[in-house]
């Protein structure tokens, strides 16, 4: 299923049409990249170089194509790109990089990616304030765990297990909101 952004690509593209492909498409892409890389800056600076490269390409890019997978895999070479230069990162295997790409498109199907992220919000919303704490830290704010947990002021191991609790609850919320 084509996103709405593909159904409405103009054959021409000016900085304005692009400019809402953008914002249509940052959130899901940085999701996306903070798959790839981590929730990190890294993760900031592939979606960046990506928006670049896209705009650089744009008049390349076929019409008829679903513009939020032609965003990730620039996104996903660019990644690839940044794990050959810092050998020491394990990338994703092609396998798990395909099961990454078909979530992504059932999340830009017609109830995809907005009413998703939009029920994920609602339901972190709900979250019991220390996990709530724990998300924003991790998932929003630092570049590591124990990064996240130095600023919360707790151990380690207690942020990894409310994450888990987090996930958890969320991944029930989300749930209970589709059924």
């Amino acid at each position: 299923m084509k996103s709405l952004a593909t159904a409405t690509l103009p054959q021409t593209m000016d900085r304005v049409a692009f400019s809402r492909l953008v914002l249509e498409h940052h959130r899901p892409l940085l999701a996306y990249a903070r798959v790839l890389a981590g929730p990190s800056q890294r993760a900031e600076e592939i979606v960046q170089d990506t928006f670049v490269a896209a705009w650089q390409a744009v008049g390349k890019f076929d019409i008829t194509r679903d513009f939020g997978a032609w965003l990730r895999g620039i996104a996903r070479n660019k990644w690839k790109d940044q794990c050959r230069m810092h050998r020491r990162e394990i990338p994703l295997d092609e396998e798990t990089l395909g099961r990454l790409e078909e979530a992504m498109h059932r999340w830009s199907g017609p109830e995809g990616e907005p009413e998703l992220l939009s029920r994920l919000a609602d339901c972190r919303r709900k979250l019991p304030d220390l996990l709530a704490q724990a998300v924003r830290e991790y998932y929003f704010r630092a570049d590591d765990g124990d990064t996240a947990a130095e600023a919360l002021g707790i151990p380690p191991a207690t942020l990894r297990k409310r994450l888990e609790r987090a996930r958890q609850a969320l991944r029930q919320c989300l749930e209970n909101h589709r059924s």
